[in-house]
C-alpha cells in the first residue's frame, strides 16, 4: 500500500481480508504506523452504488510518521485525501462502464 502524504509517497504493508461477499474489504498495515480501515460496497439501486471507506489511525502516529500538520487541521487534511482519491476512483468507474 502506498500512501501519499507530506510531499511524498511512502509505502507499508499490509493485510487484507474479504469480510462481506466481495462488499466488504478490510485491511490493517503490518509494519510502519498502526492504520487500519475498511472498504464497502452498497448497492442502492439498478446504476448506483455507495462506496463508504472507513480509516482508523492515531493521530501521534501518523505526525510522526508522515509530517504536516497537527489535531483538527490534520484530520481535514486526511478526510480532503481521501475525498479526492474516491473522487478519482468514483471517475475511474464511470469511465470503465
Amino acid at each position: 500500500m502506498d500512501i501519499d502524504a507530506g510531499g511524498g509517497t511512502t509505502g507499508f504493508d499490509a493485510e487484507m481480508s474479504d469480510r462481506g461477499g466481495g462488499h466488504v474489504l478490510e485491511w490493517r498495515t503490518t509494519g510502519g504506523p498502526e492504520l487500519t480501515g475498511s472498504f464497502s460496497l452498497h448497492p442502492i439501486g439498478r446504476d448506483r452504488t455507495r462506496v463508504q471507506l472507513r480509516l482508523e489511525y492515531d493521530p501521534a502516529t501518523v505526525r510522526e510518521a508522515f509530517g504536516g500538520p497537527k489535531g483538527f487541521a490534520q484530520a481535514n487534511a486526511i478526510e480532503r485525501l481521501v475525498r479526492s482519491d474516491l473522487e478519482q476512483f468514483k471517475e475511474y468507474l464511470e469511465h470503465e462502464r
